[in-house]
């Protein structure tokens, strides 16, 4: 059985700090810079002078599988850099670099206060408050500006005047700087309070040298030394689960400082530089509408790109693999789960980059066709990452109608199966296998065969929580609603334009004015895309009412023709003489029946309509609770 790859021992604090100040202890260049504030620092030079824990460091030994690009540091000398380090600090950054700053380094401090504003401070322990038992001792630990003197009334009187040693001396002001070396400055201590008269004085000092500052050079941290064998995974989870900076680190952080390692800037590719936009940038301006701040691509991930080349290599080795005789177990899984990123090399990074990226322009293109246009509307974000992939190895072949047309049918199943809405990623891998093999002339995909739409669920789907809730939307503007008032199409300038979106069809007042409950009224069956004015027309009145307002026209708005109106009506899977009538039970019934027929068309493949729950029964509230249930075997 193997054992252990870490070790767990005390280390002396002032060895720590001075391993940080010759570059044997350094940080991996994925670390965030250094953004402790005032109060915090003050907090944690109190906990020292006393003793206290202020919690266990984790350290990386270098040379192993992990090759982290490392990084001094901050305030460490120009000569730490040219050292390679034994070590990298993975938990303890801001604490270490904090010590490190206010007592080996010897120049002010450059923190921030709990405004965020940027000072420059020395810190001060306060020997009479240190040195009383009553007093807490963080208000003995002292911040004073860069030219050491604290003032008051804008900066005319000075309260607190620490620029020379002998004022230091004077004020019995200890400068934390010096914690570790205070054999000089306690004897020129002893020679500014020299004579009898002054004994009390030299006493109270070596009190506070025996029972504050020698608790800085005798004290001593538990490190967790994980040792070079220690695998990319294992160190993934460090920072997830261990890390106590803030935000976990996530795999695009981790492989950004392997890359560095060998020279490459991954987080430039992303976030650009020096003015030029990165592939972040880029996503948020793919098929953006004018009047939109972010195309439909923008909340694409830095690991979701890496998920998707993930896919090509993975797939590249199990080829690989196969061509060399092995088969079954032996073959490597195509993956793009986060042990898979952790391994993705940089040449295979550097070989599928441009092509994937040219697969997400691909699948922002892809879902416009759809009318899908804003990430609000998006069924799932996750589906992106294959539809991504697949139109990536494809290239240009998607532009034929028959490969369209599988896509389109392969998405549709994913939204109204509600495939990708957890665990997702051996989804993502098995679609990009087998998608790509159906458009080549193999059996269809597993998401288009292995599911069925329940017609209940319909009555389930009541907020945008629900994929399928979405995608009912986007079928209806995909087939070609027109708008009640204006008899315009959704295309993406009118949809943006006219600020369309979801909207009950019996209003919500009507409906809980007839004694209606939310259950009854608010699925997705009584609701279509409209445009703002529209719904502002329709209000809170029954259908009959504003359908004969819209046919009367107003100022604002021409009279329309009661035929033109069934026109429009029928558009949305509506049929005009229920709507007149104010038949809410037959229409609810009808237009059930008509958006199945509209699934159907899109998945493929008939909807399991056994079993339909009673008109007006309450089957809950909770929009995802039932999901699961609502799949049938084909």
């Amino acid at each position: 059985m193997p054992g252990s790859t870490f070790q767990t021992n005390p280390y002396d604090l002032d060895r720590l700090l001075e391993d940080c100040h010759r570059g044997i202890l350094q940080l991996p260049e994925f670390q965030r810079s250094w953004v402790w504030d005032e109060d915090r620092i003050k907090s944690l030079i109190a906990s020292v002078s006393r003793a206290f824990p202020v919690g266990a460091l984790m350290t990386l030994e270098t040379g192993g599988e992990v090759n982290f690009k490392p990084r001094t540091v901050e305030g460490a000398p120009l000569d730490a850099k040219q050292t390679k380090p034994n070590a990298l600090l993975l938990d303890g950054q801001q604490r270490m670099t904090s010590l490190y700053q206010v007592t080996l380094r010897g120049k002010v401090v450059e923190t921030i206060t709990p405004k965020k504003k940027k000072v420059r401070r020395w810190f001060y322990l306060d020997i009479r408050k240190a040195l009383d038992p009553s007093a807490d001792r963080e208000e003995a630990v002292i911040g004073v500006p860069e030219d050491k003197v604290i003032r008051k009334d804008f900066g005319r009187e000075s309260v607190l005047d620490l620029s020379t040693p002998e004022k230091e001396y004077a004020q019995l002001m200890y400068p934390v700087s010096k914690v570790f070396e205070w054999d000089r400055w306690q004897d020129a201590f002893d020679q500014y309070w020299r004579g009898d008269e002054h004994e009390q004085i030299r006493d109270d000092f070596r009190s506070f040298k025996r029972n504050i500052l020698e608790n800085f050079r005798y004290y001593r941290v538990p490190v967790i030394s994980l040792d070079r064998s220690t695998s990319k995974e294992a160190v993934c989870v460090v920072f997830e689960k261990v890390n106590t900076g803030g935000k976990a680190l996530d795999a695009f952080e981790l492989v950004t400082a392997m890359y560095a390692a060998s020279g490459h800037e991954l987080r430039k590719d992303w976030f650009g530089d020096d003015g030029n936009p990165g592939r972040h940038q880029r996503f948020k301006e793919t098929h953006r509408p004018a009047d939109s701040n972010t195309g439909i691509i923008a909340e694409v991930s830095n690991t979701d790109f890496l998920q998707a080349i993930s896919l090509f290599y993975t797939r590249d080795r199990r080829r690989q693999a196969a061509a060399a005789g092995k088969t079954g177990k032996e073959l490597p899984a195509i993956t793009g789960n986060r042990q898979a990123l952790l391994n993705l090399p940089l040449d295979a990074y550097k070989q599928y980059e441009k092509q994937v990226e040219d697969g997400f322009v691909k699948a922002a293109r892809f879902l416009h066709m759809l009318h899908i246009y804003r990430i609000f509307d998006l069924p799932y974000q996750s589906q992106i990452v294959p539809l991504a992939a697949i139109l990536a190895d494809i290239g240009d072949a998607w532009e034929h109608q028959a490969n369209r047309e599988k896509l389109v049918t392969w998405y549709w199943n994913g939204v109204f199966g509600e495939l990708y809405g957890s665990a997702v990623e051996t989804r993502i891998a098995k679609d990009f296998v087998e998608v790509t093999a159906w458009l080549q002339g193999d059996p269809a995909a597993t998401t288009v065969t292995e599911t069925m739409f329940r017609a209940d669920r319909l009555k389930t789907m009541r907020m945008r929580l629900s994929a399928a809730y979405k995608g009912v939307n986007a079928l209806l503007m995909k087939e070609g609603a027109q708008d009640f008032r204006s008899g315009q199409k959704f295309d993406h300038t009118v949809f943006f334009g006219e600020n369309v979106d979801i909207h009950h069809i019996f209003p919500q007042e009507w409906c809980k004015n007839c004694g209606m409950k939310p259950v009854e009224y608010d699925p997705i069956i009584n609701k279509t895309p409209l445009s703002y004015r529209t719904n502002r027309i329709i209000g809170g009145v029954a259908p009959s009412q504003y359908l004969a307002k819209l046919e009367k026209g107003d100022k604002s708005n021409p009279p329309i023709e009661p035929a033109r109106l069934d026109e429009y009506l029928r558009s949305h899977l509506i049929k005009p003489d229920l709507l007149r009538r104010d038949d809410f039970k037959g229409f609810m019934a009808d237009r059930q029946n008509r958006l199945l027929t509209l699934i159907e068309q899109a998945t493929g493949k008939p909807v399991y309509r056994g079993d339909i729950a009673e008109e007006g029964e309450d089957i809950g509230d909770d929009e995802d609770a039932v999901a699961g249930d609502m799949l049938a075997p084909a």
